[in-house]
């Protein structure tokens, strides 16, 4: 079989020419493109599916981390802003749980995926900003160290979009090793976090069901004792939408044959892993069946993909570690906070590691540098593919940091233009004061928000 062949030289139509054009509509996504439109910068968001949301849609989360933090012992929602906004217009259309907690020391909060779709299409409509779906990304042109041009695949074929800057908000920092700047993959040993694939079910009765989530741990290792059922991880996730009848669901844990995890970026290793998905999803109902309340429950939705915990990380300015994490560090170009603690998927389980609760503040604060890449003039990166060490990024992965990352770096790239100069040069006070006065909260000398 020949190793490689040599694609014809062609003509690429321009799609368009953008001040900011955005890759990925994730949270991270979301956020830039809603920022740079605020501020004024004729912006487009690109996204591969025909609705935004990242993970928290396309891969069936349906549950925001890192919104939240454990602050001295008290919960307080950290992350402002432009979530805010989403937020409040998810909950007007009836889509927004109340917040729980998880593992007794931090909340989470699940919301309707549809509504979650609606209230962000709501959102960057207010704004004005261009979306293009169903596009993938599929390379650049350069022009020195700056990015002429992103390619992007359509059912009308290869087009190009031309601006000024881009933000890569792809999650596995696609653009931005396109352009050349360099990254990590993993740990940098093959190893990345788990990826898993999530289910809801329907038909539960809540009353017979109550606080199963608490049950099911045990039943799970009294299966596993009786030889009737096995799991791929310990650590699993059954808690009830909304409405109380339909419940996520999240058993699964997808690896190779030598036990490391799933490649997100290799599309071998994904078609087996999203085969292998589902079929522990189904495993997972079949048990769950089994469980008070859930004997009538049915699979309502299997998600588009599987869930992408970590692929390729970028180098920027600054990486943002475990210890930071843990530590609850400050910085003096914060431009936000994370209040999501260190995850280890290891083989079979999840461990999760805390800052010291309730002595410590709970959350550490986010550079801007680790949003500037390195080696490439007109590029932001925001989400879980920012620079960030591997411990690091387990952590502010997250959609709360990811909303954070994304509304810095969309504001980044309109100071820039405003300044005519280059996202590494702006000054990092006018950022933090734009982003306060925009309504987020980046720590530093600001008081914690009151308030779930």
């Amino acid at each position: 079989m020949r190793a490689a062949i040599q694609e014809p030289a062609r003509q690429v139509p321009v799609y368009g020419e953008y001040e900011v054009a955005v890759l990925g509509g994730g949270p991270a996504g979301i956020a830039a493109a809603v920022a740079a439109a605020r501020a004024g910068r004729r912006t487009l968001l690109i996204e591969r599916y025909g609705f935004l949301g990242g993970m928290g849609t396309a891969a069936g989360v349906t549950n925001f981390c890192g919104l939240h933090a454990n602050v001295f012992g008290e919960m307080h929602r950290v992350v402002q802003g432009i979530a805010s906004d989403l937020l409040d217009r998810i909950d007007r259309l009836g889509g927004l749980n109340t917040p729980h907690l998880i593992l007794g020391k931090i909340f989470a909060q699940a919301y309707d995926t549809a509504a979650y779709k609606i209230a962000a299409d709501d959102l960057l409509a207010s704004q004005k900003v261009d979306i293009l779906f169903h596009a993938l990304g599929a390379g650049v042109v350069m022009d020195g160290a700056r990015i002429s041009a992103l390619l992007v695949e359509t059912k009308a074929g290869r087009q190009a979009v031309l601006s000024d800057i881009f933000i890569d908000c792809s999650g596995d920092g696609d653009l931005a090793v396109w352009a050349g700047a360099p990254y990590e993959v993993g740990d940098n040993k093959g190893g990345m976090l788990y990826p898993s694939m999530m289910l809801r079910l329907n038909g539960i009765d809540p009353a017979r069901a109550g606080d199963a989530w608490r049950t099911i741990p045990a039943l799970m290792e009294q299966a596993e004792a009786a030889g009737t059922h096995t799991f791929p991880r310990k650590s699993a996730i059954v808690r009830p939408q909304k409405s109380q009848i339909e419940w996520r669901v999240n058993f699964t844990q997808l690896k190779r044959e030598d036990g490391g995890a799933i490649s997100g970026i290799d599309p071998g290793e994904m078609t087996r892993g999203e085969i292998e998905g589902r079929r522990q999803a189904l495993q997972a109902f079949e048990f769950l069946r089994t469980v008070p309340g859930f004997e009538k429950s049915y699979i309502v939705d299997l998600p588009p993909q599987l869930g992408i915990r970590e692929t390729r990380r970028v180098i920027g300015g600054y990486m943002l570690s475990g210890e930071d994490v843990l530590g609850c560090a400050s910085f003096d170009d914060s431009i936000g906070v994370n209040g999501w603690p260190k995850e280890s998927h290891v083989a079979g389980d999840v461990v999760f590691e805390f800052p010291p609760i309730p002595s410590s503040r709970g959350f550490n604060e986010l550079p801007y540098r680790m949003l500037v890449a390195e080696r490439v003039d007109n590029l932001l990166v925001a989400g879980r593919c920012a620079s960030m060490t591997h411990e690091g990024q387990s952590a502010a992965r997250v959609s709360g940091a990811c909303f954070v990352m994304g509304e810095a770096a969309g504001t980044a790239a309109a100071l820039a233009l405003k300044g005519n100069t280059i996202p590494r040069d702006i000054s990092v006070e006018k950022l933090q004061q734009q982003l306060t006065e925009q309504g987020a909260f980046i720590g530093r000398d600001q008081a914690v928000p009151q308030g779930l």
